[in-house]
């Protein structure tokens, strides 16, 4: 999360919170409220937000015990779901990634495996379906593959498959950690850009994929759509001034740029684009530390 802030340009630290337990059973709007009183005291040193397994609803309930959490329902204050931002966000950077490996600015006809159709994954896949990509998806529950399918003419690919289709862009938007020794090799995408968090299953794996000829795009730098979102919504609440929707999407929309940036830098340094991010994320909250100390 550190990362992500640095390389988006936002004053932000970084940090995750867990609650273990199966969130289909055992949440409910007490469970949420004793998360946010747990939160609210750190005294403003975390700010919670929506992750995997919460919703609107949930922070809403967190909302009640602390001031301290994000992505709550628009009413004035709130940014609501942060989903289609970041998926905006995943959209942007593919798009980057598509025009520097493939030299082509249009998406009509790229065929795209995307990989987890939660909210993310879902509005990701009806973005790139509205500009006539063709689509290859699979997830877990059945019922949101049949739903794309219906709605944007996907093809249902069982889940182990997902990685060899023979597609440009392989979009990954579930769980991390899924580029690895066994899944790397049966890939024949050109680029690989999608929203799950911690897609190398070890560093080295950017260098893999580099030897391939295969574009990464750096997960937190492309994903980071929403992290923007609850920041201005945060910010703006602390300022007092309304939330402003206009300039959370200007800002999301230098993912393009961004992205660029880190692929030239790539290229020049003769590394991963995994790496080149890093560096550039480094030197920015480096310069930020040394700043304050000073």
């Amino acid at each position: 999360m550190t990362y992500k802030a640095a390389i988006t340009g936002l004053p932000l630290g970084g940090g995750k919170s867990v609650i273990i337990g199966d969130a289909k059973k055992m949440k409910s709007s007490e469970l949420m409220k004793a998360m946010g009183r747990s939160v609210e005291t750190f005294g403003g040193r975390y700010i919670v937000a929506e992750d995997v397994g919460t919703t609107v609803e949930d922070m809403n309930n967190i909302h009640t015990q602390t001031k301290y959490v994000v992505g709550v329902s628009h009413d004035g204050e709130g940014s609501g779901d942060p989903s289609p931002t970041t998926a905006f966000g995943v959209y942007t950077g593919l798009k980057a990634a598509v025009r520097y490996r493939l030299r082509r600015s249009d998406l009509r006809g790229l065929k795209v495996a995307v990989q987890g159709l939660g909210n993310v994954g879902y509005n990701l896949c009806k973005l790139l379906a509205k500009d006539g990509a063709q689509l290859w998806v699979t997830d877990v529950q059945p019922e949101k593959v049949a739903q794309v399918v219906k709605e944007f003419g996907a093809k249902a690919v069982a889940l182990n498959d997902i990685y060899s289709q023979d597609v440009d862009v392989f979009a990954p938007c579930a769980l991390g950690a899924i580029l690895n020794d066994a899944t790397i090799k049966v890939l024949k995408a050109k680029i690989v850009a999608g929203a799950a968090n911690n897609q190398l299953a070890e560093a080295r794996h950017g260098e893999v994929l580099r030897d391939m000829k295969v574009l990464y795009a750096p997960d937190y730098v492309i994903n980071a759509g929403g992290l923007i979102s609850v920041y201005y919504e945060y910010a703006t609440r602390t300022s007092g001034k309304a939330y402003d929707r206009a300039q959370v999407m200007a800002h999301v929309q230098k993912i393009d740029e961004t992205s660029e940036s880190i692929f030239r830098r790539a290229e020049q340094d003769g590394i991963s684009t995994s790496a080149a991010a890093d560096r550039i994320a480094e030197q920015r909250f480096m310069v930020t530390a040394a700043s304050k100390a000073a």
